[in-house]
């Protein structure tokens, strides 16, 4: 779709106002008279695009406008249904799935995506209350849920199944299957820096540092599998990485990106993991959990400036079935990141950090080292 800004008119601005107001993110009444996308409407979507864990511009791209419609749906105010040429998603997807999760159903994570899991997840539900189990939300299943309620508040109803999932996994890395998703691609540089007549691409770095962690991550016995090569002619959105990654039944999956700004002063590395904060901090526990463990070794061993860890709801993080992370690995336009950036010793510290990160994933916290004091499996 075509990015929606400032100063743009039209019916896509009605429908970004109403949702906005109904949020209260926007104040006012919609006017269909002459619907302008103007400065209190770019604050809302920026307003909305932080509490939804979305990257903050204050314009609609494809991302923000399916949130957006998303967010227009309350459980109930429509029949859900994965009888549908595309998957429905939405705010009372999303709420539905928290109640059967809650009520010990395993449909993975809230991801706000009615899928076959949710649906499956739902049947089994219908069929233990004495409705027909067709996996459809309709009007008798709505008042179903109403009359049970909810059995668990707070808390995160997927904690005990996902760190049993981990420690089933054993703590061996020989066999596991990890995906490495090289940012950007092809056409898409990323970041570009260029510099007495040096130019650096966050596309040509990050798929540098993926190779090395292929490289280590292979020795140590792993399946891995990048999502593209050097230079793809067509680079994959990230729903078409996603779906990839999900095909190959991957167990983790580590996104490599460098960030950009045009202030050179901002520095540092950060990591993020699926979550969201406005709904009381829905999150993928072992997808945080990694996050914590890549970012302090990266900071310990690379010595980037931290910059912490944080939820986000990003299609890679959000469509992927398995602990994912996008790790922006400091900033290409900060020339003291770009120092260690465009070094390989310090590519190789980054690298290792990362290998270390995942074995601590997998392995007991009761042995437990100091941060940047273990060694990876296999040496450099």
């Amino acid at each position: 779709m075509q990015m929606i800004r400032l100063g743009d008119h039209g019916p896509a601005v009605i429908e970004i106002r109403a949702v906005l107001i109904s949020l209260g993110h926007l104040t006012g009444e919609v006017d269909a008279a002459d619907p302008v996308f103007d400065a209190a409407v770019q604050q809302g979507v920026r307003a909305f695009q932080q509490a939804r864990g979305l990257t903050v511009t204050g314009d609609v791209n494809e991302e923000t406008w399916r949130c957006l419609d998303g967010a227009r749906w309350r459980l109930g105010s429509r029949v859900l249904s994965h009888e549908q040429p595309e998957p429905l998603f939405g705010d009372d997807v999303r709420e539905l799935q928290e109640r059967l999760l809650e009520m010990g159903y395993d449909l993975g994570r809230a991801d706000a995506i009615f899928g076959r899991r949710t649906a499956g997840a739902l049947a089994s539900f219908q069929r233990e209350v004495g409705l027909r189990a067709d996996g459809i939300c309709g009007a008798q299943t709505m008042d179903a849920l109403h009359r049970l309620g909810r059995k668990v508040r707070g808390g995160r109803p997927n904690l005990l199944r996902e760190t049993l999932r981990i420690q089933s996994a054993g703590p061996a890395l020989m066999g596991k299957r990890i995906v490495i998703d090289p940012g950007h691609g092809g056409g898409d540089h990323g970041v570009v820096v260029v510099e007495d007549e040096t130019r650096w691409t966050e596309a040509e770095i990050a798929f540098d540092l993926a190779s090395r962690l292929e490289g280590r991550l292979a020795a140590a016995g792993v399946r891995v599998h990048l999502t593209r090569g050097p230079s793809p002619s067509q680079p994959l959105s990230e729903p078409e990485r996603a779906a990839l990654t999900n095909e190959l039944g991957a167990d983790l999956v580590l996104s490599l990106h460098l960030d950009g700004h045009a202030n050179p002063l901002a520095c540092g590395v950060a990591t993020y993991h699926y979550g969201q904060s406005h709904d009381g901090g829905i999150t993928s526990t072992l997808g945080e959990r990694l996050a914590a463990l890549v970012q302090e070794e990266i900071v310990a061993r690379a010595g980037l400036r931290d910059c912490g860890i944080h939820a986000k709801t990003w299609d890679l993080l959000r469509m992927t079935r398995m602990p994912a992370v996008r790790v922006e690995l400091g900033y290409l336009s900060s020339p003291a990141d770009r120092a260690i950036l465009v070094n390989p010793q310090f590519r190789d510290r980054i690298v290792e950090a990362m290998v270390v990160a995942v074995q601590r994933l997998y392995r007991p916290v009761e042995i437990e080292q100091p941060v940047g004091t273990e060694a990876p499996l296999v040496p450099a």
